[in-house]
């Protein structure tokens, strides 16, 4: 197989296709996949993609950290990027590529792979907007802290071990409506973490061939295996997505002027007067 070459066999088989319709949008949960050993996903590829991308879409840092963090505690590695991935095997470190999607070899791939997934999506939440992809390289026992993501994600294994822990989304045990705000108002996407909150999780191991769907704004933190691990993330939005994100920010404005809004329902539902009320105040130029 070559850099360009299409994959030719679907990569979802069908019991994933049918696990999705049973999961799909709410529930985190385990999914298999048959994507090849592609070139575009070898360590040196990446090496290669990487010291080409804008520093904006890559981070980078030591592995070993604890499960909750704040980013501006996060510490450096010592290395350029391009070390960091060449040596991942030993150099005890966490990277990852973001909006893979802006060079078209890798365009081409992510594109591939979601037009698998729309029988089982558009039905659901509709088109699926912005397709973004990222790709995970982490040394062993590698920790991704306690966070959550704005999009609907699907993470395939490729190389090595790890472990999801995903916690439910829209529950403020582990999660507060407050954080949901301040992430949508700007704010970084790591969260508190309480040693409570362990045991209320889904885990969901993965190697080689597996996959796990996490939902939107779902906290999450990611454990790695004793070996070196390369995970890919294909992800996208919805209009019910982008609404959910439009009423948090719409409810940190109001907690801003004194009021106390409440948690902005869950899929199916969405906070529709406050959707429409906050765009208009956007194209307005009244809020930011």
């Amino acid at each position: 197989m070559t850099l360009h070459d299409p994959i030719r066999a679907p990569v979802f088989p069908a019991d994933t296709l049918d696990a999705m319709k049973t999961l799909y949008p709410a529930e985190a949960g385990p999914l298999r996949h048959h994507l090849p050993d592609h070139p575009l996903l070898s360590l040196e590829a990446l090496a290669t993609l990487a010291e080409g991308l804008p520093t904006s879409q890559v981070e980078y840092n030591p592995g070993d950290l604890p499960v909750g963090i704040a980013p501006e505690d996060v510490p450096t590695n010592g290395l350029s990027i391009g070390e960091t991935i060449r040596t991942i095997d030993s150099n005890g470190s966490w990277a990852v590529l973001k909006n893979i999607e802006t060079v078209p070899a890798y365009e081409k791939l992510l594109m591939d792979l979601l037009g698998e997934l729309k029988q089982v999506v558009e039905p659901r939440t509709g088109a699926m907007l912005t397709p973004q992809g990222f790709i995970f390289i982490s040394s062993p026992g590698s920790i991704t802290p306690y966070h959550f993501d704005p999009e609907h994600n699907i993470l395939l294994q490729l190389r090595g071990t790890k472990v999801m822990n995903v916690w439910p989304a829209g529950d403020e045990r582990f999660a507060h409506r407050r954080e949901h705000e301040r992430y949508h108002t700007g704010g970084h996407r790591n969260l508190p973490w309480d040693d409570a909150f362990d045991g209320a999780q889904k885990k969901v191991a993965l190697a080689p061939g597996d996959a796990v769907l996490v939902p939107v704004m779902a906290p999450h933190y990611v454990t790695n295996g004793d070996a070196p691990s390369i995970s890919l993330s294909i992800t996208w939005r919805s209009e019910w997505s982008y609404r959910e994100s439009e009423a948090h920010a719409a409810h940190a404005h109001l907690r801003r002027l004194g009021f106390n809004p409440s948690m902005p329902p869950r899929w199916p539902r969405h906070a529709r007067a406050t959707t429409i009320g906050w765009r208009i105040l956007r194209r307005l130029g009244l809020v930011s």
